[in-house]
């Protein structure tokens, strides 16, 4: 009995905020400030227009396009650091860990300045690249893990049987890292959409703003936006929870891999 009533308590404190917020975006406009609504309606819903389905297309292209450059880069570096013996390995991770630990404030405006010089400023191009630089060392370290888990026979027995540490790569290790895979790209995928900072500055195009600057700007661009505000975040917060319950499984197997020994 106590454990479900302290099964609730938590259920409630982390889905708590969100049921608020899905009852505020079905609640009529003019009834937020009672006690209960008189009925619920979808018109905040339907009040979003297609602006706000522009940033979602916007938003799902950059978090996409992160995520494959990402995955594509960070797995065969994670590889080659995993199984290739080069000098400077353990020097590679530990910059890419220093460039995570970097405030992204202090980086707006020097990687302003870059995306300017070389014509990425307000193209959604201009995002992927400064996120990808931010989501690699997650992958690089996630990845790396992963792959020194796995036996080094299976990268020995692939090269006497005549493969290169490309093939080895390709149709070994990149099947059995199925796991880590996911996990990581939930991983960028969720911080890819939700970065508001560099979208706020780098996009200046109405037609090109993501989910998060589009939700940051309702308030100055709409009238008591409240209702329209809650429904932008359901809305906004929905693809994700989706994109975590159909992969749960192998996000648990992903972050708990190679966490046990034999």
């Amino acid at each position: 009995m106590k454990r479900a009533l302290a099964t609730c308590a938590v259920l409630a404190f982390f889905l708590g905020p969100f049921g608020w917020q899905v009852l505020t975006s079905l609640w009529p406009e003019n009834e937020l400030t009672r006690p209960f609504p008189h009925a619920l309606t979808l018109a905040s819903y339907a009040g979003l227009g297609a602006s706000f389905g522009r940033a979602l297309v916007n938003s799902l292209v950059v978090a996409a396009g992160t995520t494959a450059l990402c995955l594509a880069v960070g797995s065969t570096a994670a590889f080659a650091i995993a199984r290739l013996r080069f000098p400077g390995r353990r020097l590679l991770l530990g910059a890419a860990l220093a460039i995570s630990m970097f405030p992204p404030i202090a980086t707006v405006s020097p990687l302003y300045l870059a995306l300017r010089a070389l014509g990425f400023r307000d193209q959604l191009a201009g995002l992927v690249l400064p996120y990808a630089t931010f989501a690699l060392p997650i992958t690089l370290w996630l990845l790396t893990s992963f792959f020194r888990a796995l036996p080094e026979e299976l990268y020995r027995a692939a090269r006497v049987d005549g493969c290169t540490p490309w093939q080895a790569f390709l149709r070994i290790y990149l099947p059995l890292a199925a796991p880590a895979l996911a996990t990581t790209a939930i991983l960028i995928f969720i911080f890819s959409w939700n970065e508001l900072l560099y979208a706020l500055t780098f996009l200046s195009t109405p037609a090109k703003r993501t989910i998060p600057v589009a939700i940051a700007l309702f308030a100055g661009e709409h009238t008591e936006p409240w209702g329209e505000i809650a429904a932008a975040s359901v809305a906004a917060t929905l693809p994700l929870a989706v994109l975590t319950l159909l992969f749960q499984r192998r996000i648990v197997s992903g972050l708990t891999a190679g966490a046990v020994k034999e």
